[in-house]
């Protein structure tokens, strides 16, 4: 039933066709705005795309990857910004490829392959963007047949149940194979919500419970999946949510499933006009940051709390007290949306368009009295990290990448791209962080545990970044316990990769 209603919804709203045969035939402006740009801009190079896979190639080793780091990092994101011509309008369009390092005692090799959804193998065929995107509206494209057929598998990856996923927020999670990366199929969790959103930031507990969330805007449901260790659907639910949100990420703790909702909520009408998906959002801050708390055993089950008006992209983990009542957590947030609404599409054109820097903040929830509260540093940064053998869990080491450079020099830094490693003690406040320059853009990077037994944070970090006066892309691996010491070893690839989201690592 909730399927159905989402795919009325969903066709109700169209999204556009490809451009027609005269308009390909015309020069695309955002792709000769980028070409021009990127002429002069040396660092925008990691934004080109590639128009096919990247075979495997081996990387010059620096220093040493130590044995736990033994075995394959994967990178997911978006890499194909052009088709026949035309250039995507939104960094969060282009379709996902999987890169994979692998790290032996013979060395480091990198490739990419590209996951072959149902839209890349359409719009490929068709030499054009024929299928919908997130960020960029034609008049001419295809309208949506279903979500699956707009999937671009663009965004972060999981192995779970024996299974690597990739995944993007609005259909279902793309099984691929670890070793070839070959593309499988999607994954279908039950008949009943095939090709329902499977969100792209999932919460694996350490007794190997998943816990996922989909968000179908047209229909106003959030869909909520519990997935056994054995990889196997435990439950799924739907429930309605009043002024959904674009919400890509939610925390979990022992006893309940959080949500932060930023007043970017969703405008059917909008939609119904033609505009793109994001486009089809507005913001509106007399809502506030509302904070949904789903009680796992029943998610029917819901309490409202109220924070002030922001945005948010990703969460770090959160806990709570041993009744369950007071719940603690860690989030980066930014005053507005304009990251996503402008700084993420105008750069597809070559155009630095800054927003607020996003800071880290810490909230606390009580349940008992319905009083949310929350503290921003002064640390501008993102992707934060756990060592996941904590989540659902307190934890106090927090890795992210910082932006501390100053934005005066138009380089990548006005974009508040990030330059810098960081941990964070979340109890203490005290910092330590590693800075590679200005002239570097820092991906996220993943925390690896030195051993099953290991303390908290006593392991690695292992990433990626682009050294901009290389001209390279490069894997680079820090002591947890030591960032400051800088990187023990660097693998650099003889060229630049696309600049990418999501990754993880998987032991030999």
């Amino acid at each position: 039933m909730q399927r159905r209603s989402f795919l009325a919804a969903l066709g109700a709203a169209p999204f556009g066709l490809t451009l027609t045969d005269v308009m390909a035939a015309t020069p695309d402006p955002w792709a000769a705005g980028f070409a021009a740009a990127r002429a002069q801009t040396p660092w925008l190079a990691g934004y080109q795309g590639v128009g096919a896979d990247m075979p495997t190639r081996a990387l010059k080793v620096g220093g040493v990857f130590p044995p736990a780091l033994r075995g394959a990092f994967y990178r997911n994101g978006p890499a194909r910004h052009e088709i026949g011509g035309m250039r995507y309008h939104h960094l969060f369009d282009g379709d996902g490829m999987i890169q994979r390092y692998d790290i032996s005692d013979q060395g480091v090799t990198h490739r990419g392959v590209f996951v072959r959804t149902d839209k890349f193998i359409a719009d490929t065929t068709a030499g054009r963007p024929l299928r919908a995107t997130f960020g960029t509206a034609n008049p001419e494209m295809e309208p949506v047949a279903s979500p699956d057929s707009i999937n671009v598998a663009n965004t972060s990856l999981v192995m779970h149940g024996d299974e690597m996923l990739a995944l993007w927020e609005g259909g279902s999670a793309t099984r691929v194979d670890p070793d070839s990366l070959r593309t499988l199929g999607v994954q279908t969790w039950r008949d009943d919500y095939k090709g329902m959103p499977f969100s792209a930031h999932p919460k694996v507990e350490p007794d190997g419970t998943l816990w996922n969330f989909g968000v179908s805007s047209a229909a106003g449901l959030l869909t909520v999946y519990c997935v056994g260790a054995d990889g196997a659907l435990k439950r799924v639910e739907s429930i309605k949510v009043p002024d959904v949100a674009m919400v890509h990420d939610f925390a979990v703790t022992q006893r309940h499933l959080v949500f932060l909702l930023p007043p970017f909520v969703y405008d059917v009408e909008r939609s119904h006009a033609g505009m793109s998906f994001l486009d089809s959002h507005v913001w509106r801050p007399e809502l506030g940051m509302r904070v949904l708390v789903l009680d796992k055993d029943d998610v029917t089950r819901m309490r409202w709390l109220a924070l002030p008006a922001g945005f948010v992209f990703h969460l770090g983990n959160a806990w709570s007290s041993p009744d369950g009542q007071e719940i603690h957590l860690d989030y980066i947030r930014s005053d507005d949306a304009s990251v996503v609404t402008t700084s993420l599409r105008e750069l597809m054109r070559g155009q630095i368009r800054p927003s607020p820097g996003a800071r880290l903040t810490q909230v606390q929830l009580n349940l008992r009295t319905g009083r949310a509260e929350q503290f921003s540093t002064d640390h501008v940064a993102e992707f934060p990290k756990i060592d996941t053998r904590r989540t659902a869990q307190r934890h106090r080491a927090l890795f992210m990448v910082a932006h501390t450079a100053p934005s005066s020099d138009g380089g990548p830094q006005a974009l508040h791209a990030f330059d810098t490693i960081m941990r964070v003690d979340i109890d203490s406040g005290q910092t330590e962080q590693y800075r590679f320059g200005h002239r570097t853009l820092v991906e996220e990077h993943v925390f690896v545990p030195a051993s099953a037994s290991a303390r908290e944070g006593e392991g690695w970090l292992i990433g990626t970044v682009f050294d901009v006066d290389a001209g390279c892309t490069k894997l680079t691996a820090f002591d947890a316990q030591h960032v400051a010491a800088g990187p023990i070893a660097t693998a650099s690839l003889n060229g630049v990769a696309p600049l990418g989201l999501h990754g993880l690592f998987r032991a030999a």
